[in-house]
């Protein structure tokens, strides 16, 4: 017989269950694992055969999740992988709750400075290198603690800057958006530092761009110029 007291210790059964669940699946899960994806790409406009391009983004670092012993066995598995170049997505610090042991941007930025590529390492800012940056909040611009610390490390960052390229078979423009939620207005308004037609507007010939961004949603933007 199904009593009150069976009905409420079942549901909390069900409640908890689904609570651990989540958490796994959101916390623990990707703690656990890592994996690598592959993409390919092809354009009847890009006319590079087979440039290789390594992201590496969010690592939101700090302990338990995402700690140094980690960070040194994704720059393994990166290098491995041979890529012509690696591009580093923003947001390097943590910026959850869930954090035991927070990692210094600095401390980060020198491990992401064993990566290695031919073209080289180049890197955007995200929303959370911004928010987590008291003093650049307070005095509303840049550059925020981790493009000092990625820059300190020989890592560049593309804040609303292209650059040109020269691959084997042939050039292209690398060009990185500042962060497009950089600065907390309150009340669920944000401001950024991004500049898109002035970021787009450096690549002066007809040489084909990609755009570094941390929010994607900006390719919608920029179709035309891209491969």
């Amino acid at each position: 017989m199904l009593t009150r007291r069976s009905f409420i210790r079942g549901l909390l059964g069900s409640v908890l269950a689904g609570l651990f669940a989540s958490l796994w699946a959101f916390f623990i899960e990707p703690a656990l694992r890592l994996r690598v994806k592959k993409w390919r790409i092809q354009s009847s406009k890009w006319k590079i055969d087979a440039l290789r391009i390594a992201i590496v983004s969010d690592l939101h670092m700090g302990e338990p999740y995402v700690g140094l012993k980690r960070l040194r066995t994704l720059v393994r598995r990166t290098n491995a992988l041979g890529a012509d170049i690696i591009v580093i997505l923003g947001d390097l610090t943590a910026g959850h709750q869930f954090v035991t042991k927070p990692i210094e941007v600095e401390r980060t930025a020198k491990e992401l400075a064993a990566l290695k590529a031919p073209l080289g390492i180049f890197a955007v800012l995200g929303n959370h290198d911004w928010w987590d940056d008291p003093s650049a909040q307070k005095r509303r611009k840049g550059p925020v603690l981790g493009q000092r610390a990625l820059e300190q490390n020989n890592i560049p960052v593309l804040e609303n800057q292209a650059i040109k390229l020269e691959h084997a078979k042939g050039a292209f423009w690398l060009a990185g958006l500042g962060d497009q939620l950089a600065f907390r207005l309150g009340n669920g308004r944000f401001q950024g530092v991004d500049d898109l037609p002035a970021t787009l507007a450096q690549a002066v010939d007809d040489a084909p761009v990609i755009l570094l961004a941390h929010d994607p949603i900006f390719s919608l933007r920029c179709r035309r110029r891209w491969p």
